[in-house]
């Protein structure tokens, strides 16, 4: 039997690997796949740059595969699961608050006590992504990073602001809810409101105009659909196949239409169950 492809996913936190993980590891054939997850939060990390963060997380992966003796060959795939934080909001929507010592995620921007570094955080954090967003592969691997905006728990759970314990709490019970349901998992990430779908290159010109960046989206549906359309994901039959089918026939939502000059529109469509 052919030795199983890695799918090296790197997310932010330890949470996010709670909540997603488990999932993950369901979506994707057991039989051709291994999921291996890691967390580190590298858009912000000090001295990460544009010009060196490919190389940084080509870096992590060598150093897993050094260890585990594997070549570029052993891997199917790179995924990269970073949040948004606000990052593309214009400065003007980074708000001081002297009122409250953390800083806070709001419809109307981020409410912080350092504005000043809040910005150039941002500035860090988009410089970053958008050479990531635009990068095919690392190491001979194929490469995509998706968003979860304004963070996992804003995706997940409607929650901006969680605490250290309300994100490992909730990234329980979403394992829990979904552990056994893999359909309703990726009829969730795919199919509801806050799904940006369509085009992957579109997804993340959408997720830095204006204040979306703050907003609830992710564009994480655009991977499981296409690695379900490719096969390797779902790839057991007959139950796993009409779950797989059920969710490629519903409607996308939202899904990117054209584009105008400095504006996006997204048309936003009806979901029902085909």
């Amino acid at each position: 039997m052919a030795r199983k492809k890695i799918v090296f996913v790197i997310v932010e936190g330890l949470s996010d690997d709670t909540a997603l993980g488990v999932m993950l590891n369901q979506i994707y054939d057991k039989d051709k796949v291994y999921i291996y997850i890691t967390h580190d939060d590298i858009t912000t990390r000090k001295g990460v740059r544009s010009d060196n963060i490919v190389s940084k997380i080509g870096d992590k992966i060598r150093t897993y595969a050094k260890k585990n003796h594997y070549t570029s060959k052993h891997f199917k795939q790179i995924i990269h699961i970073a949040d948004t934080d606000g990052a593309y909001i214009p400065d003007e929507n980074v708000i001081l608050d002297s009122e409250h010592d953390e800083t806070f995620y709001e419809d109307d921007g981020i409410h912080t006590s350092g504005p000043q570094g809040i910005i150039e955080r941002n500035k860090q954090k988009t410089d970053n992504l958008y050479r990531l967003r635009g990068t095919g592969q690392i190491w001979q691997v194929p490469y995509r990073i998706y968003y979860m905006s304004c963070n996992l728990d804003h995706v997940l759970h409607n929650k901006r602001n969680s605490t250290d314990d309300e994100k490992e709490e909730g990234a329980y019970r979403f394992a829990q809810k979904y552990k056994d349901n893999v359909a309703g998992f990726i009829d969730f990430i795919c199919n509801s409101d806050f799904s940006v779908n369509g085009d992957y290159k579109e997804s993340w010109a959408y997720i830095e105009a204006g204040l979306n960046s703050i907003d609830r989206h992710t564009n994480l549906g655009i991977c499981i659909k296409e690695e379900m359309e490719k096969g390797s994901a779902c790839g057991q039959k007959t139950a796993d196949e009409s779950k797989k089918q059920a969710v490629l026939g519903k409607a996308v939502t939202p899904q990117i239409a054209d584009f105008g000059i400095g504006e996006i529109d997204v048309a936003k469509q009806s979901v029902a169950m085909s």
